[in-house]
């Protein structure tokens, strides 16, 4: 196994060796971060840890990730271990087997099962709605912001808009933006609110089902068309509530509460079978090859706590 971000080797960071990408298979993939498994030295901790990417700013990429660590809901990441201050920075969570969702279409060949994708649909929402009960606002989510693992998806990327660019300015073409996942007023400048999670959530599915995220119409399965269109509304009062997306994914009548206490639809549906069988060979081959993983020798170049690209 080895690791790399634009093609060069990425050695260590802070007690971490970096073992590979999980975003390898699609370099072209906008995210904020470079994100690695990795492990210490001694083999006693393995994680999953994140670097700014190149040109993201990393005093804002450090404050989201600060404010990750309190991010309540099944499928969240939250962070566990921040670089001390005045380092360089990363931030770590514990390793699980994951595989971007960009990647999963690569390895399925093609859009994913409506199974699949309703599955993944009602955990976004839910983990959303528990979010925006915590008054705050993801501003991050984009199909490569979503790690697929053998229970459930893993919502990454947290506070990637704020990070990138204060309110008010323009956020096209930005360092690790996804701009055809992002909102219309955020594109804009506008400040991040809780419809601009639907509205990305919406391009989201969007990928998930077509391998676009801003599919013609026609492309989406038709149970899914009617939904995933209102969500890519450019009027934010068009889109729907998220209550209303768990109940139309799970074809429920009944609206169900969001925020804290909410019913836990997706446990329902990320039963055995939810992931085709070739991602779950995946997973599998890839948690095989991290348990041998040859531990990397670190640069004599490269200082403790320091990365290089």
């Amino acid at each position: 196994m080895h690791s790399t971000t634009g093609g060069v080797q990425v050695q260590q960071a802070g007690p971490y060796l970096l073992l590979t990408s999980i975003d390898a298979i699609d370099q072209q993939a906008r995210t904020p971060a470079a994100r690695h498994i990795a492990r210490t030295a001694d083999g006693d901790r393995t994680v999953l840890l994140s670097t700014p990417a190149p040109g993201v700013d990393p005093n804002r990429f450090m404050a989201e990730a600060d404010a990750a660590r309190y991010l309540l809901g099944s499928w969240t990441l939250p962070t566990a271990e921040l670089a001390p201050p005045g380092g360089p920075p990363w931030h770590a969570r514990p390793y699980i087997p994951v595989l971007p969702l960009p990647t999963a279409l690569a390895l399925h060949g093609g859009p994913l099962p409506e199974r699949t994708v309703r599955a993944l649909g009602v955990a976004l929402a839910e983990t959303l709605s528990v979010i925006h009960g915590q008054s705050l606002v993801h501003a991050g989510l984009s199909p490569a912001a979503v790690l697929l693992s053998f229970d459930g998806p893993r919502l990454d990327c947290f506070g990637a808009v704020r990070a990138a660019t204060p309110d008010g300015a323009a956020r096209r073409d930005l360092p690790g933006i996804d701009g055809t996942a992002l909102a219309p007023e955020q594109l804009a400048g506008g400040q991040p609110r809780p419809l601009g999670d639907v509205y990305a959530l919406g391009a989201t599915l969007a990928y998930a089902a077509t391998g676009h995220t801003v599919p013609e119409r026609d492309e989406l399965p038709a149970s899914l068309r009617s939904l995933v269109s209102r969500c890519l509304s450019r009027d934010p009062v068009q889109r729907p509530q998220l209550a209303d997306v768990v109940a139309e994914l799970t074809q429920d009548s009944m609206r169900q509460p969001v925020g804290f206490g909410a019913t836990d639809h997706a446990s329902t549906l990320l039963t055995p079978g939810w992931l085709p069988a070739r991602l779950v060979a995946a997973l599998a081959h890839q948690a095989a090859s991290v348990l041998d993983a040859d531990m990397p020798v670190p640069s004599s170049t490269t200082a403790p706590g320091t990365y290089a690209y």
